[in-house]
């Protein structure tokens, strides 16, 4: 091939990044030791704010009060109901220029008891639960799980449940039914295969004092709770409880090159986008990171993007430059550019057919940029202007940043929605850019270390950016 080929060859055709060289494993493998730390302490949405918050205030940030100066420099937070969390940094420019903005959410999939959990049957009592997000059932059985939650009985006080994490905690599980008796069992179609009313979790048989009457193990069972958490049975209808994986983060494969965890839809994307911030002194624009609840579900609910937390801090900051009127506001919105950070899917080989060929992103590729996802004809889907993906490509080409595209399967085997919908109804300009991950929404997902890495690069990147 002469020069004049070559030259055309790397001018014209989209290039394949270089993969990761010894130095940045080394970096990504030192990185994720705090991220796996985040995974183990951030299990639902409340944790997460938790840990957020304790990470925050170690690098600065300030409760956010209204009324309060936000001036150059400044750092703050807020939270709501301790489910959701907004976190930002004063930049040099006016708030009405617009803010660089990372959107990410901390709920998972994952089973959820039910507000009358607890029952007996043959000896047995039982938690009765409700999948949360979308789930293979099947994978839910047979596994150790952890209880953790919330729970705010009648006086107003608040408990933190957590059974299942330590090594001398009791675990729970699903009993599946056995190979041999499950013959017509495994003529079902896989959604069939445990039905939504079967993800019930053993919970004990020990009847309450030795007794043999009828409910005495359920009886055992909230007295247990009762010494624990000072709880009665009518205190579970105000209880957040969730069963989760049990094992913790782990390094996985023979080098050591991924993360294998629960959870790391969406906290794969929280945390570096959490690191970034807290990287940024004074930024030229004013940066804002967006932890948010319920995106599994659709985003409803009072941490849910359809409620008006958000643009309601917004207006607080604004009002508290002295520009806060409704105009203002909008221009600062306008004017801001987002990034909704959320993971997609990688190329699994094992099972090609429902791939795009030409266009999936791979594990230990970097981080993917895609403009739409969705169903069918791109419905629930916010596809991108080229004005922002343009922007985007530029930022992360000077950051040095390794990225990739992907398209989340092929058309019509996809279906599937992320923030940026809602950040796009806000009239901010905004593009999906996160991690991919193989065998998403599992209890057990794989994420390369170098991708979380480039998270963490390119979302630093994007709040340093100067236009």
């Amino acid at each position: 091939m002469n020069n004049s080929n070559e030259n055309d060859v790397n001018r014209l055709l989209l290039q394949k990044k270089d993969g990761p060289g010894a130095k940045e494993i080394a970096e990504a493998g030192e990185y994720c030791r705090g991220y796996m730390d985040f995974l183990d302490s951030a299990k639902n949405e409340r944790e997460a704010v938790s840990a957020a918050i304790s990470m925050a205030e170690k690098n600065g940030f300030a409760p956010w009060k209204e009324g309060s100066e936000f001036g150059r420099g400044n750092k703050v937070y807020a939270g709501r109901f301790g489910k959701a969390l907004l976190l930002a940094v004063r930049g040099r420019r006016p708030l009405a220029e617009g803010f660089s903005i990372i959107a990410a959410h901390i709920d998972s999939p994952r089973l959820d008891l039910k507000m009358k959990p607890l029952y007996e049957d043959k000896g047995l009592a039982f938690f009765d639960t409700h999948y949360y997000g979308g789930i293979k059932n099947y994978q839910w059985t047979g596994m150790p799980l952890a209880l953790h939650g919330h729970i705010v009985r009648k006086d107003g006080k608040g408990i933190r449940v957590a059974i299942g994490e330590d090594p001398g905690d009791p675990v729970f599980f699903i009993a599946d039914l056995l190979p041999h008796l499950a013959k017509r069992q495994m003529e079902k179609p896989g959604k069939e295969l445990v039905e939504a009313e079967s993800l019930d979790i053993l919970a004990g048989l020990y009847p309450y004092q030795g007794g043999k009457e009828e409910g005495a193990v359920k009886l055992n069972i909230l007295r247990l709770l009762h010494e624990k958490y000072g709880i009665t049975e009518e205190d579970l209808i105000s209880a957040e409880l969730q069963a989760v994986p049990a094992f913790k983060a782990r390094d996985l494969g023979l080098d050591r090159s991924m993360v294998g965890a629960y959870g790391h839809d969406d906290k794969v994307c929280s945390y570096p986008a959490l690191t970034s911030l807290f990287s940024l002194n004074e930024p030229e624009f004013s940066a804002c990171v967006v932890l948010a609840d319920k995106e599994e579900t659709g985003s409803w609910g009072i941490g849910g993007m359809r409620s008006e937390f958000f643009k309601g801090f917004i207006a607080g900051l604004a009002e508290a430059e002295g520009k806060g009127s409704s105009n203002a506001i909008n221009m600062a919105l306008a004017n801001s550019f987002c990034l909704s950070a959320d993971v997609n899917t990688a190329f699994n080989p094992l099972y090609s057919e429902v791939f795009d060929p030409h266009g999936e992103a791979d594990i230990g590729g970097g981080v993917v940029l895609f403009r739409y996802w969705g169903r069918g004809g791109k419905e629930n889907t916010n596809d991108a202007n080229a004005e922002a993906v343009s922007a985007l490509r530029k930022i992360l080409d000077e950051g040095g940043i390794r990225w990739q595209t992907g398209e989340g399967g092929r058309v019509d085997a996809e279906e599937s929605g992320t923030l940026s919908k809602f950040f796009a109804g806000f009239n901010i300009p905004t593009v999906d850019l996160g991690v991919p991950l193989l065998s998403m929404h599992s209890p057990f997902e794989a994420a390369a270390k170098t991708d979380v890495l480039q998270a963490h690069r390119a979302f630093a990147a994007f709040f340093n950016r100067r236009q």
